[in-house]
């Protein structure tokens, strides 16, 4: 029997586009394929077989694959395809990467210069992509990465990088994975929808296929040697399934049922027996050949995994280099292992099959036993358990029985995920920790897994069950926990409440978290309660909350410098940044880079994730900027922040409405709201509900703003920092469009009351713009009132400053300085560009005062307004524009079709269509009977036309108009 078919049966489709792909990367165009289907269908063999192709055509190949030993472990696919690099005694230190050798000592021990590097997934996904392009000697390059349905969270985060940039690099990415549901697949769809993949789906054979599979096998290809029985028997018992034919055709000759003679193949005796029995038999009979030291290599072997180490084996069973190699190479030869990457350590079983065939064998005492050993062998070659060898250990021990043991390596190996922000790995390792550990009654270890469980599981937004832990520590209170952690568990628990926007609860465990600590004092402890309760109280409903978040927290920072304490004093830094927003937005910048430059030395990505957020959210508010936000939310969805991705999308909402991209905004804010409203992220949820209702003012539907308010109210809308917004941006916007400038100064005035009751950190309620402008046109706000919110930071906020200019016009117009009150207006209109609504709506405010006081262009800026919201179909703004128009004696155009492509300063010049079209006919310098003849109307008409732009455009003659024409169609 040959050991697999000479050729691939039913794969020609698939071998032709993997041929193409391997050319197109070797062309510097490279390119994603998945290949996806059940297990045993022949992925690995096809990959393979795209291998051999790369190596032939002169490619590099670097091969990872996902592990299925325990926990899945950060990074462990990609760091195994990488290592290779450094196998072939080629120079890579003098590949020219820069800044970004660093962030790849993160998966490259080679180049670990032992400083903690905490830089985001996103840049290790261009890190990785930079080296493998500079690694590809021009000949193009092969990253294979197999079982990607058992891979991480964060290998997946640095995979979906690569699948969005590899399009111009000479680098093809074949991955494969199973059809059954996974993060991979998800990430697999979501790229061939975008275009940037190809998913390529591997079937199981049909049944001529599985005819000429067998035939293969069996050394034959004459059809009438296959024994029909043998064919009916394979094709229903392996459903297509390549492994499966091999592995049963290998049963049947193995059982004596199917025998070779001089007439050829032919079938003896029962066929019809069990499938999986048949394939666990025929497996194990071919583990009998290897005899009982190789039964006991293997047996070990499988309760490491489907993959395992040498040097791990060897230890547990204690044979000599000889036996070892000389049972793998006959392992090999039986088509049961094969080697596998790091080579020449690491070998793995063809099929997860075999492992379980070997289980059948084994008594449970028997195989903890092994796993203890095993266990045993792992501690004492890796005594630290770098990297994946702590989870691995794990396992082990966990098999063995030895829960309590098991659990603090679980908690050991969860910790070390959460310190490097791998959060999905974290949640998964710590729960195993935690469940273990209750089981064990051990308090004590219990209570340091949940120290890192909890800000884990607030992190990847699984509320309920980190309230349901808060139960436990009524339990933990009383078994001799230490006062330390226990505050420390109450204090996580707030921070819990804190993020799901449930204050009273997280201030009781405050409260509780303050008493452990009065009968036993203890500083650092003190500092961790201290900043958490900080944040709660800038966000609990009350008049001096901004003040005594901010004493808390500048406490808190003392004590984490004195102690050493980054995690505190990053978590400080950031509040004080937020409230220092307000007065200094330099002393607020000044301390988020503080905050970001700690996380950065300290390697917490969480909290450089954190300071990254705030740093976005302050360019945004001072610019209109969305950059920064984009990015850290980037970061955060590669670290599975639940939370910070949640909190950026509402922001992205608010922005979209702001911006007047109501369809964007409407079906971002239904996508969030469907998340967060499930997750009980509550300070999302609000945020999402005050963005919607401000949708809806600006679109000028009452009804629809009253509702989504209604639904804020219900999620504790009532003294939260969003609350001043949803009347500032929702109510107040909507009276202004509904001709109501009395209703919309009594909306800010209530969010005047508002701000004074319960300060916010929210700056766009119109407080500090919107009702400064509405208050001088009203005539009772003067100059000092004007210079005294000028002088504030908050003024100069790039939403707030298109208000405050326009207020300063008017006051200049009122004193005399019309040139500088029509400069300002153009300061006021470039800096309200991005916000479309605001900047007509502003102009529309203005007029009126403009042409009381003799300055400005009012005409000019009625009919931009009045043009802008008949477009939107805004019917009492526009009409309140018409009507001014007439009150200054100005004529009022109809709309007709063909408005749109008049362009904004001609439109606010009052060109109507149809003197637009004589405009352009302009720029060839036709007379009048030309022009007539085109647009059928009389000369005297044209002439009129001509006379009536000479007006509006303040041209000096026709010459001039019909410069202005030819310079129009140039541009």
């Amino acid at each position: 029997m040959r050991s697999h078919a000479p050729s691939l049966v039913g794969r020609d489709p698939h071998i032709v586009l993997l041929e193409r792909a391997l050319a197109e990367a070797r062309q510097g165009r490279g390119g994603v394929v998945f290949l996806v289907g059940e297990a045993g269908v022949g992925k690995s063999r096809l990959a393979a077989e795209a291998v051999g192709r790369a190596l032939g055509a002169g490619m590099r190949v670097l091969r990872g694959r996902s592990s299925t030993t325990g926990p899945a472990v950060p990074f462990r696919p990609l760091t195994e395809a990488l290592m290779s690099l450094f196998r072939g005694g080629e120079p890579m230190d003098d590949l020219a990467l820069g800044p970004y050798r660093p962030v790849l000592g993160r998966l490259i021990p080679d180049w670990d210069t032992g400083e903690r590097e905490s830089s985001s997934v996103v840049i290790l996904g261009e890190a990785v992509l930079r080296l493998l392009i500079a690694a590809g000697r021009g000949q193009g390059q092969l990253l294979l990465l197999e079982d990607l349905h058992d891979a991480d969270p964060e290998t997946l985060g640095v995979l979906e990088y690569l699948v969005d940039n590899l399009e111009y690099s000479p680098v093809l990415l074949l991955a494969t994975a199973r059809t059954d549901f996974s993060e991979a697949l998800d990430l697999a769809q979501s790229a061939r929808r975008r275009g940037v993949a190809a998913v390529v789906e591997v079937p199981p054979l049909t049944r001529p296929q599985v005819h000429d599979m067998i035939a293969a096998q069996l050394g034959t290809d004459g059809s009438g040697e296959v024994p029909g029985p043998v064919l009916q028997r394979l094709w229903e018992d392996s459903a297509g399934s390549p492994y499966l034919i091999e592995e049963l055709l290998q049963s049947m000759i193995g059982a004596g049922t199917l025998v070779q003679g001089p007439d050829g193949w032919r079938a003896v005796g029962d066929l019809r027996s069990d499938a999986s029995s048949a394939l666990a038999r025929g497996i194990l009979r071919r583990i009998d050949r290897l005899g009982a030291q190789g039964l006991t290599l293997l047996s070990a072997a499988a309760v490491l995994g489907r993959r395992f180490p040498l040097t791990v084996l060897q230890r547990m069973t204690g044979v000599d280099d000889r036996a070892l190699l000389s049972h793998l190479h006959a392992g090999v030869a039986a088509r049961l292992v094969i080697p596998d990457e790091p080579a020449p350590d690491w070998y793995s079983f063809r099929h997860s099959l075999t492992v379980e065939a070997l289980f059948t064998q084994m008594t449970p005492g028997r195989r903890a036993d092994l796993a203890r050993r095993g266990a045993e062998a792992v501690e004492e070659l890796h005594p630290g358990l770098d990297g994946d060898w702590c989870a691995l250990a794990a396992g082990l021990r966990c098999e063995a029985g030895d829960h309590v043991e098991a659990g603090l390596l679980f908690g050991d190996a969860g910790g070390r995920a959460l310190a490097k922000g791998a959060l999905g790995s974290a949640v998964t390792l710590l729960s195993r920790a935690e469940s273990l550990l209750a089981d064990a009654g051990d308090p004590q270890a219990r209570g340091a897994v949940l120290e890192n469980l909890l800000p884990a599981l607030a992190e990847a937004g699984d509320f309920t069950r980190a309230f349901g832990l808060a139960e436990d520590l009524h339990v933990l209170s009383g078994s001799g926990l230490s006062p330390e952690r226990l505050a420390t568990l109450h204090a996580r628990l707030a921070k819990v409440a804190h993020t799901a926007g449930r204050w009273s609860d997280g201030n009781r465990q405050i409260v509780r978290a303050r008493e452990v600590l009065a009968s036993a004092p203890d500083e650092a402890a003190a500092a961790a309660v201290d900043v958490t309760a900080a944040y709660l109280a800038l966000d609990t409903p009350g008049p001096d909350r901004t003040q005594h978040a901010e004493k808390l927290a500048r406490s808190a920072a003392d004590t984490a410098e004195r102690y050493g304490l980054p995690v505190v004093a990053c978590q400080a830094s950031e509040l004080l940044a937020t409230v220092a927003r307000e007065r200094d937005p330099q002393e607020s910048q000044a301390m988020l880079e503080q905050a970001l430059a700690t996380a950065e030395r300290h390697r917490l990505p969480l909290q450089r994730m954190y300071a990254a957020t705030r740093m976005g959210g302050n360019a945004w508010l001072a610019e209109g900027d969305t950059s920064g936000l984009l990015a850290a939310r980037e970061e955060a969805l590669r670290l599975g922040s639940v939370n910070i991705v949640h909190t950026v999308d509402g922001i992205l909402v608010l922005d979209a409405v702001l911006r007047g991209d109501y369809e964007t905004a409407r079906s971002a804010a239904a996508e969030c709201l469907a998340v967060v409203r499930r997750l009980r992220l509550a300070p999302a949820v609000r945020y999402v509900l005050m963005a919607q209702s401000a949708l809806e003012a600006h679109l000028g539907d009452r009804t629809a703003m009253e509702a989504a308010l209604a639904a804020f109210t219900e999620w504790d809308g009532v003294g939260s920092q969003e609350e001043p917004l949803g009347l500032g941006l929702a109510r107040a916007f909507c009276a202004l469009l509904e001709e109501d400038r009395d209703l919309a100064r009594a909306e800010l005035r209530a969010v005047l009351a508002l701000e004074a009751d319960n300060p916010s950190t929210y700056h766009l309620s119109g407080a500090h713009g919107l009702v400064l402008l509405l208050d001088v046109l009203a005539g009772e706000a003067d100059r000092a009132r004007h210079d005294e919110i000028t002088a504030t930071a908050v003024a100069r906020m790039r939403w707030n400053r298109q208000f405050v200019l326009l207020a300063d016009a008017v006051l200049l117009g009122r004193e005399g300085a019309g040139a500088r009150a029509a400069a300002t207006v153009e300061s006021a209109l470039a800096t309200a560009e991005p916000y479309p609504l605001a900047q007509h709506l502003g102009l529309r405010l203005i007029a009126d005062a403009a042409h009381q006081d003799g300055w400005g262009d009012p005409v000019g800026w009625l009919r931009r307004a009045e043009h802008h919201f008949h477009e939107r179909d805004t019917a009492a703004v526009a009409g309140a524009c018409r009507a001014a128009l007439r009150r200054l004696g100005a004529p009022v155009h109809q709309h007709r079709t063909g408005t749109n492509g008049i362009p904004d300063q001609l439109r606010a010049q009052g060109v109507t269509v149809r003197e637009f079209d004589v405009f352009r006919l302009l720029a060839d310098r036709l007379g009048n009977k030309d022009i007539a003849d085109r647009l059928f109307i009389s000369p005297r008409t044209a002439e009129k036309h001509i006379a009536s732009l000479i007006t509006k455009t303040g041209a000096t003659n026709r010459a001039d108009l019909c410069a202005r024409s030819a310079a129009l169609r140039a541009s």
